[in-house]
């Protein structure tokens, strides 16, 4: 059994938010229609830096995000395609949409109308500012939301700043709190049989991701230091110079930072003052570092990692991309999956990371061509062939 198998999503999302939260009900085994404008479809599709799957419309952007789904072209601006619309959303569990606030009102598609259509429809709507309040009309792209949060603010260090995350973290945990807030819609309807409408903003979403820090001034009242690739929270914690390139250490307990100091053979420094302390090595790590990477600069990385582990201190190489990708761990883990374009050949795809023990998720269906499910949909809903080819004539699809 699937997780979601019989839960009927209509994705009108486009870019990353929330296609990254539909492709999470797409892998638990959710039916996922991505509804796409027929000319061009999710702006992803033109995304990604192959030149030629952005010309197929099937973008590297696009790839990574909609695995499970299948597309469904629809001119949501015509009448005739409102209409099919609303039939869809008779028979559909969920939909989630990403536009700006005003946009499905405008097309006469809000939650209100939805809703009289289908009253147990859970309806999730993804924005930068949210529905409501001063900014809810403005645009917003990841970058402005990093930005408006704080969160470029807190990263790098005096020499770079303010610095932006290496990936649309605003998207990214904007999804994944959409995907969240849905699953707990589906179990309180499963109670009361009612649908209801949500409300996600990226901005929002990104506040509780930075907690600490922002725990720390909010109730604290401890402003946030650019600290690069140091931990706050404790020292030594952070990244370290090594004989072939860097290592992460995070010695947080007392009893790990005797262990760093003894694998690295300087156990005078547990009792330096500077340093017997977690408060007093946080105060002093400018002095510290130098003094460990001394040692750690005469063996290779993967030296240090092995020690320290067994030493139960947690410690790791910086890996690039492409080795982590590829690391042990990952494979054992089947965080990738495989799965045959008929346009591209094999892909290398997002499996679900959640593992169930009883309704385990994967990638079944690679992610589709713009429009490969519209006629069989449609005839699904009971058009005709002929009914079919007056829409396709008329753009409607």
């Amino acid at each position: 059994m699937k997780l979601l198998e019989g839960i009927r999503v209509l994705d009108l999302t486009n870019v990353l938010s929330g296609p990254f939260a539909t492709l999470h009900l797409a892998l638990a085994g959710a039916e996922v229609i991505k509804i796409e404008n027929p000319k061009d479809g999710d702006l992803a599709r033109k995304l990604g830096c192959v030149p030629d799957y952005n010309r197929k419309l099937m973008g590297t952007s696009f790839l990574a995000q909609n695995a499970n789904k299948k597309s469904f072209t629809l001119n949501l601006k015509a009448p005739e395609g409102k209409d099919i619309f609303k039939r869809l959303t008779a028979t559909s569990d969920i939909v989630v949409e990403n536009f700006r606030p005003d946009v499905m009102a405008r097309l006469g598609l809000s939650y209100d109308v939805l809703s009289t259509i289908n009253p147990r429809i859970i309806y999730c709507a993804i924005s930068g500012f949210g529905q409501t309040g001063p900014d809810a009309l403005k645009p917003a792209y990841d970058q402005i939301i990093q930005g408006l949060s704080g969160e470029m603010a807190i990263n790098g260090d005096e020499r770079l700043n303010p610095l932006r995350a290496g990936f649309p973290v605003c998207d990214t945990v904007g999804g994944l709190n959409a995907a969240f807030a849905i699953m707990s819609a589906l179990y309180h309807r499963q109670k009361t049989g009612e649908g209801q409408f949500i409300d996600v903003a990226l901005l929002d979403s990104i506040m509780p991701l930075m907690g600490w820090v922002v725990a720390n001034l909010m109730i604290g009242g401890q402003q946030p230091v650019l600290m690069g690739n140091d931990n706050f929270t404790a020292a030594p914690s952070g990244t370290f110079r090594t004989k072939d390139g860097y290592i992460n250490i995070a010695a947080n307990k007392q009893e790990q930072w005797e262990a760093v100091a003894d694998v690295l053979g300087v156990p005078a420094l547990k009792t330096d003052v500077r340093f017997q302390e977690r408060d007093a090595r946080k105060k002093n790590r400018k002095e510290l570092t130098p003094l460990l990477e001394a040692k750690l600069s005469e063996r290779e990385t993967v030296y240090w990692v092995e020690a320290m582990n067994k030493r139960d201190v947690p410690s790791g190489a910086i890996l690039d991309l492409a080795s982590a990708m590829s690391q042990e761990q990952i494979t054992h883990r089947n965080t990738f999956a495989t799965a045959h374009s008929k346009d591209i050949g094999e892909l290398r795809l997002f499996n679900l990371t959640a593992k169930f023990s009883k309704t385990p998720g994967c990638v079944e269906t690679p992610p589709p061509t713009l429009g490969e499910h519209t006629q069989a949909i449609l005839q699904s809903m009971g058009y005709s062939e002929g009914e079919i080819q007056k829409l396709r004539e008329a753009k409607i699809i």
